[in-house]
């Protein structure tokens, strides 16, 4: 049993993300009541049902009575108007947060919509997740050992700021702050390019004339790579569009780094191609003990 109670919690996007925050949550007896707001009357059924929520509404307006924190777990473009709808229906002792994948845009949209209120809007987002989605694909475990990133906006109180922290240390993250500026540079080339490379690749390959045979031929490196071109198609428009201005000059990177490659190739210089690929793999390496506690035993 957790030690720390969050009261009503209304989490908005009862998807993956939302319904294992939920789960989580209700795990620990972190919370008095969970409401999930989400468009699909179907998806709030299922949450019921499944035992994540205890309450639904599809209108978030009516969603906000009596809440003591509001997690905004949609897509990164509908953050914005969501605020917006709720701006005036905020509780004065609520904070809200969110779990965006862009931070830049999202603060951007909050401040404009929030004007004096933006005090009480504590960004973040939580790396973890899968390549499925919906409320039926969540679990509570899914943050264990996984990180959670703040990015404080001057306005915030350090007691929201701390009670944002404890919301996910509850369900077994690791919370760090940064600036938003770093947040989305370093997201940008550890994930939103990333997941750009394995549509780019499945895409590239679904148009050749016999793709077929050759997805039939794929091995378990293909598989790896190209998992999470399984991600919602929709969710990552979102987040590559809202985070353009960083995502842009690393793809040139990347076209610079692949074209060093093939000039290896056509050169027949394995050397230089094995040193490259050493290079990697040494950095590859290091990974696990990077991203994941000292005193934890994981797979890498």
């Amino acid at each position: 049993m957790s030690e720390c109670n969050f009261g009503h919690v209304v989490i908005i996007g009862v998807g993956l993300i939302g319904g294992s925050l939920a789960r989580a949550l209700r795990e620990h007896d972190a919370v008095s009541q969970i409401t999930g707001v989400a468009r699909s009357r179907e998806t709030l059924e299922l949450a019921v049902q499944l035992g994540v929520i205890d309450h639904a509404e599809t209108d978030p307006v009516q969603a906000m009575k009596d809440a003591d924190m509001v997690v905004l777990a949609t897509p990164v473009s509908t953050i914005g108007p969501l605020l917006a709808s709720i701006a005036d229906h905020i509780p004065a002792h609520c904070v809200v947060t969110d779990a965006g994948s862009v931070k830049g845009s999202v603060a951007d949209a909050a401040r404009q919509v929030l004007g004096e209120k933006i005090g009480c809007f504590v960004p973040g987002h939580p790396i973890a997740g899968t390549e499925n989605s919906g409320v039926a694909a969540s679990f509570a475990e899914l943050f264990i050992d996984h990180r959670v990133i703040l990015t404080p906006l001057p306005e915030n109180k350090e007691s929201d700021i701390r009670l944002v922290e404890a919301m996910w240390e509850v369900c077994g993250a690791r919370v760090v702050r940064m600036s938003i500026k770093d947040h989305d540079a370093m997201l940008a080339a550890t994930s939103h390019l990333p997941h750009l490379l394995a549509f780019s690749l499945v895409d590239f390959l679904s148009q050749q004339e016999r793709h077929e045979e050759i997805f039939a031929n794929t091995a378990g490196g293909f598989r790896d790579f190209t998992r999470i071109a399984g991600s919602s198609p929709v969710m990552w428009r979102d987040i590559c569009m809202a985070n353009r201005d960083e995502l842009i000059p690393l793809l040139d990177a990347m076209e610079r780094q692949l074209s060093s490659y093939r000039v290896l190739l056509q050169n027949h210089d394995g050397e230089q191609l094995e040193q490259a690929f050493d290079r990697a793999r040494a950095a590859r390496r290091k990974l696990p003990k990077l991203i994941k506690p000292a005193n934890k035993k994981n797979k890498s």
